[in-house]
C-alpha cells in the first residue's frame, strides 16, 4: 500500500484548557447547583496577557537545527512555545492560568521523518541540548517538564508532521503508524481498510500513537481489546546511540528479554519512538452499551472479578462507586440529576452480530445470577456519548474556583478494598471537610483491577499547593497499601519519587544503566521517569 496521511488537521488545544475550544462551555446549571451546595463558587479566569520567557538557545544552535530539517520546521514564536509548555494536568493548567511559563521550551522543532529525528538528537547530544518529545500534549503526570539546569536549552520535539499510516499487512492484521497520529486520525486511516485499532482512552481525541506507546496507555475498551502495549508488535526508535528496531520479525519469540518493553513506558527518556507497528482488527459491525445496578461497590467489584476470572469479559466494563453513581459522573449529560442509587456498571459489546449476541447473553446471565439489576441501554449509550467529555467539565469547575483532579492506581483483587479506603482517607484528610472523592474501577484483569479517583475540593487561595499536598498524601497511601503508583497515567515527574519502593533499588539501577548506555549525555527528557 502507499503511505497515507490524514487530510484534515485537528485543532490545537489552548494553553490553559483541555480540548477543542469549540467544545468548551460554561458550567451547566445542574452541575453549578450541585457543587454550589458544597463549595463557595467564584470567578477565577485564566491570565492570557502573559509573556513567554525569552529563548535561551544560542542563535548558532538554532541555525544548526534549521540546517538539519529546514527553516520552516524550527519555530521560535512565543505562541507556539506556550502551546508546547507542560501538559494538561490540573497543576499544569493552574500554572498556565496564573501566568507561570517558566517551563516553556526555547524552540519547537518539527521533524518529518525518522532521519530528521536522528539528526536532531545528534545535534542535541553534541551541544548538550535537552530534548522533550511532544505528541498531543495530553500528559498529566509532569512528563513534559524537563530539567533545564546544565543544558544549553530545551527543544520541544513536536512529532505532529509524522502522522501517516506507513504500512499495512491485512493478512497478518498489523499496521505501522507514525508517532504523531492522533487517536481519531489513526482510526480514520484504518477504517478506510475496514480495520480499527480499538484504543480509546479519555485522551483519545488529542493523544497520539507515540504517546500511547511511550506511556503504556490503557483505553476504555481494554477489557475487550487490551492495553496499548499489548497491541504493539514492533517499534522503531531514534536514540543518541543510533537507531533501534524491535519486534519486526514475528508475533512472539524467545530471543532473550523483550527489548520493546524498554521503550514502551520509557516516556522519551531512552529514545524517541518514530514508528509503531500494532495489531489491528476488523471494524465492529455491532456496538451495544448497557447499564447495570449493584447494591454496593463491593458487590459490583465481586461481579467484575467473576467475569474476568471466568473469561467472560465484554469489550467495555467499568463500575462507579456509590458517590460517583450518586452524581451521575459516568453520564455527563445527567450530572446534577437524580442518580439510580447503588453503583452503576457499564458494559459494552462490539463485534459481529453473532459474537456480540453470544457474549452479551453469557455476561447477562452471569451478572443476573450474581445479583445485578439490568438498566437497559439508556445508561450505556449515555456513557458512550459523553465518554471523552470529563476534562471539559474539569476546566469549567476550575473557572469557578473548584479544584478538580484525577489519579489512578492498580492492585490485586485481594487488596482492592484496603487500597480504596486508604486513598479516600488520605485525600479527604489532606483536602478537608466537603471534599468529594469519587471512584470507579476502570480496567480489570483476572488478578486485579485499576481504581480511578476523581476529586473535587475548594480551591482556596492556593489551589496548586493544596493539590500537591493531597497528591503526596495519596501517593504515600498507594505505596503503603502495596499497590502500583500508576496504571496508565505514567510516571513523569509527579510519580518519580514513589517509583523506587515499587521497583526496588536494583530496578532503579537497571533504568539508570539503560539511560547511560542509550543516552550518555542525558539529553532525552531529563528529570522524567528515572529516580
Amino acid at each position: 500500500m502507499n503511505e497515507s496521511t490524514p487530510t484534515q488537521l485537528q485543532p490545537e488545544m489552548p494553553p490553559t484548557r483541555w480540548g477543542d475550544p469549540a467544545h468548551a462551555a460554561p458550567l451547566p446549571e445542574g452541575v453549578r447547583d450541585l457543587v454550589g451546595l458544597v463549595f463557595s463558587l467564584g470567578d477565577t479566569p485564566a491570565r492570557e496577557d502573559v509573556q513567554v520567557p525569552a529563548s535561551h538557545l544560542a542563535p548558532e544552535l538554532v541555525d544548526l537545527l534549521r540546517a538539519a530539517i529546514g527553516d520552516d520546521h524550527v519555530v521560535l514564536d512565543d505562541a507556539t512555545r506556550r502551546l508546547r509548555t507542560r501538559g494538561k494536568s490540573t497543576p499544569d493548567l493552574l500554572r498556565q492560568r496564573s501566568g507561570d511559563l517558566a517551563d516553556a521550551p526555547d524552540v519547537v522543532v518539527r521533524p518529518g521523518s525518522h532521519d530528521d529525528v536522528q539528526a536532531i538528537l545528534d545535534i542535541a547530544q553534541e551541544h548538550r541540548i535537552a530534548v522533550v518529545p511532544f505528541g498531543g500534549g495530553t500528559a498529566v503526570t509532569g512528563g513534559l517538564v524537563a530539567q533545564r539546569d546544565g543544558f544549553a536549552g530545551i527543544v520541544s520535539l513536536d512529532l505532529g508532521r509524522m502522522r501517516s499510516l506507513l504500512a499495512l499487512d491485512p493478512v497478518s492484521s498489523t499496521a505501522t503508524l507514525g508517532p504523531g497520529l492522533r487517536g481519531p486520525e489513526a482510526e480514520a486511516l484504518l477504517a478506510e481498510h475496514g480495520l480499527m485499532l480499538g484504543h480509546f482512552p479519555q485522551s483519545f481525541e488529542f493523544a497520539t500513537i507515540g504517546g500511547f506507546a511511550a506511556t503504556r496507555s490503557s483505553g476504555q475498551s481494554s477489557a475487550g481489546y487490551g492495553r496499548f502495549d499489548a497491541m504493539v508488535v514492533g517499534l522503531r526508535a531514534a536514540t543518541p546511540k543510533g537507531e533501534v528496531r524491535l519486534g519486526g520479525t514475528s508475533p512472539s519469540n524467545a530471543s532473550g528479554p523483550d527489548l520493546r518493553e524498554l521503550f514502551l513506558g520509557s516516556e522519551g527518556a531512552f529514545g524517541v519512538i518514530t514508528e509503531v507497528t500494532v495489531r489491528v482488527r476488523p471494524l465492529p459491525e455491532v456496538k451495544e452499551y448497557e447499564g447495570w445496578q449493584w447494591p454496593s461497590f463491593e458487590a459490583g467489584a465481586a461481579a467484575m472479578r467473576a467475569l474476568a476470572q471466568g473469561d467472560l469479559l465484554p469489550t467495555v466494563l467499568r463500575l462507579s462507586d456509590e458517590n460517583e453513581t450518586a452524581i451521575n459522573l459516568a453520564r455527563p449529560d445527567a450530572i446534577g440529576g437524580e442518580g439510580a442509587g447503588g453503583c452503576l456498571m457499564i458494559t459494552g459489546y462490539e463485534g459481529t452480530p453473532s459474537a456480540t449476541a453470544a457474549k452479551k447473553a453469557a455476561v447477562t446471565e452471569a451478572l443476573a445470577a450474581l445479583g445485578g439489576t439490568p438498566l437497559g441501554t439508556e445508561p450505556g449509550e449515555a456513557w458512550a456519548a459523553g465518554r471523552f467529555d470529563a476534562p471539559y467539565l474539569r476546566d469549567a469547575l476550575l473557572d469557578v474556583g473548584v479544584l478538580v483532579e484525577t489519579l489512578e492506581t492498580v492492585t490485586f483483587w485481594s487488596n482492592r478494598d484496603r487500597l480504596y479506603g486508604a486513598v479516600k482517607a488520605a485525600l479527604e484528610g489532606a483536602l478537608g471537610e466537603g471534599t468529594m472523592v469519587l471512584c470507579h474501577i476502570s480496567h480489570v484483569y483476572a488478578t486485579g483491577c485499576s481504581l480511578y479517583f476523581t476529586i473535587a475540593a475548594a480551591g482556596g487561595d492556593q489551589p496548586l499547593e493544596r493539590w500537591l499536598e493531597a497528591k503526596r498524601a495519596a501517593n504515600d497511601a498507594i505505596v503503603a497499601s502495596g499497590a502500583s503508583i500508576t496504571h496508565h497515567h505514567a510516571v513523569g515527574t509527579d510519580h518519580k519519587g514513589w517509583l523506587t519502593p515499587e521497583i526496588g533499588d536494583v530496578g532503579v539501577d537497571i533504568l539508570r544503566a539503560v539511560k547511560r548506555e542509550l543516552d550518555p549525555a542525558g539529553i532525552l527528557n531529563p528529570g522524567v521517569l528515572i529516580p
